[in-house]
C-alpha cells in the first residue's frame, strides 16, 4: 500500500497520526474528461475525445472504485471500445502489479498498452514527478501518452455518455431530471458508507473508530428504510448512486464485516438492503464483474498492517443468486 513521492517509490502505510487516528483520503491527482468532441469536462483541460479504440482502463476486480468502471463498461456495451487491463489483488511491496505468473496475485493480466510491471510505472509515465497514492481505476489516453482520470466518479460519468455513438446510449445512469437527487444521496453514501468502511478499517484510535462504526450503520439504517418503500435508491429507476453503493454492500459481508470491524450488522441481516443488493447483483453482465475471491484475498493479504498474518478467511457463504422480490416496488 505504498505511495510515490517526487517519483520514487515509497512502501508506506497511511499516516494517521495528525489527524487523530483519522483515516482520511487523499484527493485524486488527474481530473481531465474524456467528452464526445473533446472540449473541456467540468474539470481539467480538454483535447481528449471521445474516440472507440483510444482509451484504456486499468483496474482491479478487488477495488470497489474500480469495480464501478468495469460495471460501467459492461452495461454500456463498451467492451470494443475501451480495452482494459487488470492488476491482480495481491498488493506487495511494490503495489498494484499486472501478471507475474499468478501465485497470491492471481487473476492478474498484462498490460497490453504500456508493458509495465507495476501500476505506479504508469504514474510516472503521465507525470515522471509524480506525488501521491498509486491508485485504480486509472483511464489511460493511447494517443497522447498520458492518463486522463483517476477518480472513479468522474470516469463512471464519462462512461455513461461521452461514448454513447458506440455504446448502448439507452442507458442513462444519470439522467438530468435526477441529478440533483443523485448528487445529493451520494454525498451521503460516499463519507459514511463508501469510504466510512475504510475509516472503520483503517483508523488507530478508538475514537476515531467509533465515530466512522456509528455513521456508518446509521447510513445503512437509513438506507434500509429508504429501500423498503422502493426498489432503487432514486425512486424506481437504476441510477449511478445504486452502482456506487452497490460495490461496497456486495464486499460487506465477505470482508468489512470482519476485516474492518464493521459487525454491528451484516448485509444479510437488513431486510431491504439484501434482496436490493442481490437485486442489482442479478442485472445481466454484473454478475462476472463480482470476483469474491480476488475481494477477499485483496483485502486480507494486502492489507498486513489490519491482518499480519495474511490468512485469508473461508468464509461466508453468501448465496447472491436467491430470488429477491424487489420487482413488487416498481419496475425501472
Amino acid at each position: 500500500m505504498g505511495l510515490l513521492v517526487n517519483g520514487e517509490w515509497r512502501d508506506d502505510w497511511y499516516d494517521t497520526k495528525s489527524s487523530g487516528g483519522r483515516f482520511v483520503r487523499s484527493e485524486s491527482a488527474f481530473r481531465n474528461w474524456v467528452t464526445p468532441d473533446g472540449s473541456p469536462g467540468p474539470s481539467g483541460v480538454g483535447g481528449f475525445k471521445a474516440e472507440p479504440g483510444r482509451y484504456h482502463l486499468y483496474v482491479a476486480l478487488s477495488c470497489p472504485w474500480a469495480h464501478r468502471t468495469v460495471i460501467f463498461r459492461k452495461l454500456k456495451r463498451l467492451e470494443e471500445v475501451i480495452s482494459i487491463s487488470y492488476v491482480g489483488p495481491a498488493m506487495g511491496n511494490r503495489g498494484w502489479a499486472f501478471d507475474n505468473g499468478g501465485g497470491a496475485n492471481f487473476g492478474a493480466t498484462p498490460d497490453t498498452v504500456n508493458a509495465a510491471r507495476h501500476l505506479y510505472e504508469i504514474y510516472l509515465k503521465a507525470k515522471p514527478d509524480y506525488t501521491g497514492r498509486v491508485t485504480v481505476p486509472v483511464l489511460w489516453d493511447k494517443q497522447t501518452g498520458t492518463i486522463v482520470n483517476n477518480e472513479s466518479s468522474e470516469i463512471i460519468r464519462m462512461l455513461n455518455s461521452a461514448f454513447d455513438r458506440w455504446g448502448d446510449a439507452s442507458l442513462d445512469f444519470y439522467p438530468r431530471e435526477l441529478r440533483d437527487e443523485i448528487d445529493r444521496i451520494n454525498a451521503v453514501i460516499y463519507p459514511n458508507v463508501n469510504n466510512g468502511v475504510y475509516r472503520c478499517g483503517f483508523a488507530t484510535s478508538q475514537e476515531a473508530y467509533e465515530e466512522a462504526f456509528d455513521a456508518l450503520f446509521a447510513t445503512l439504517d437509513d438506507l434500509d428504510s429508504r429501500l423498503s418503500r422502493q426498489r432503487y435508491l432514486v425512486g424506481n429507476r437504476l441510477t449511478e448512486a445504486d452502482w456506487r453503493l452497490f460495490t461496497t454492500l456486495v464486499r460487506f459481508d465477505p470482508v468489512y464485516h470482519g476485516h474492518f470491524k464493521c459487525n454491528l450488522r451484516r448485509i444479510v441481516d437488513y431486510p431491504n438492503l439484501w434482496p436490493y443488493t442481490r437485486d442489482l447483483y442479478q442485472v445481466p453482465g454484473v454478475a462476472e464483474t463480482c470476483d469474491i475471491k480476488q475481494i477477499k484475498q485483496h483485502y486480507y493479504w494486502s492489507q498486513v498492517t489490519v491482518n499480519p498474518s495474511r490468512i485469508v478467511a473461508k468464509g461466508p457463504a453468501i448465496d447472491f443468486t436467491a430470488p429477491h422480490d424487489r420487482a413488487r416496488l416498481g419496475m425501472h
